[in-house]
């Protein structure tokens, strides 16, 4: 079965970096997009950064010059850089990803992946 497991959450002191990774575990022909969501407890769930096939990547205004989403297509991997960070930042991190869950030279399988999510706390 495939799934995404994600690492690299803990506590940090604001103005402080983390990075946040993430790979797919299991089979899949090809992943198209990657991103980040976080959720913090009643609020919805929030698009953070995503990066679709060919490396084009959008923020959420409130990361915007401080986050970096990258991907390693060789991997099946997806990363965020967080520097700069902020109270406001605290949340459970979220990896997502969409993508073709076929046999290769088979019929298209659409795939919506979800991690486990992992703690971020920004505090002194």
């Amino acid at each position: 079965q495939v799934q995404l497991v994600e690492s690299g959450g803990g506590l940090v002191q604001p103005g402080g970096s983390l990075k946040l990774s993430c790979g797919v575990s299991g089979y899949i022909n090809r992943i198209y997009a990657m991103a980040w969501y976080r959720q913090t407890p009643g609020k919805e769930r929030e698009l953070v950064a995503i990066i679709i096939d060919g490396g084009r990547a959008n923020y959420t205004d409130s990361v915007k010059g401080r986050f970096t989403i990258s991907r390693d297509n060789a991997k099946n991997a997806v990363y965020l850089q967080m520097n700069s960070l902020k109270s406001e930042d605290t949340a459970v991190y979220y990896c997502w990803a969409e993508g073709d869950g076929g046999q290769p030279g088979g019929d298209y399988k659409f795939v919506e992946l979800w991690g486990q999510g992992t703690l971020v706390t920004v505090s002194s």
